[in-house]
């Protein structure tokens, strides 16, 4: 069982930053694949960006690639979700997601566990 908590949503301007953790807790955080989704309002929810248990692979949705870096720092147990460039599409409930295998997974049934969820709105 792991347990994920995000923060670092808010309310910006296009062309804003902002950066995004993913704070886990109970088993090795090291074991897990982590992942970023997002759901906007009337949306399914969608992969945003993966990461592998030892950082060596990323991968990313085409709509957020060249704009989002996705990273993790397994001392702190924590994974981050920087996002530049940030556009009014990419307002949504963002969700960070562990699963306890090797590769990255762009469907949300492989994921085991899910955070809360932090809301980024991003004006025009």
């Amino acid at each position: 069982q792991v347990q994920l908590v995000e923060s670092g949503g808010g309310l910006v301007q296009a062309g804003d930053s902002l950066r995004l953790s993913c704070a886990a807790s109970g088993r090795t955080f090291s074991s897990y694949t982590m992942g970023w989704f997002r759901q906007a309002p009337g949306k399914e929810r969608e992969f945003v960006a993966g990461i592998t248990w030892t950082g060596g692979r990323t991968y990313y949705a085409d709509s957020v690639k060249g704009r989002f870096t996705i990273s993790r720092d397994n001392a702190k147990n924590t994974a981050y979700l920087k996002m530049n460039i940030l556009k009014p599409e990419d307002t949504a409930i963002y969700y960070c997601a562990a699963r306890p295998q090797l590769w990255v997974a762009t469907d949300r049934r492989d994921y085991n566990y899910w955070g809360q969820g932090t809301q980024v709105t991003v004006s025009s």
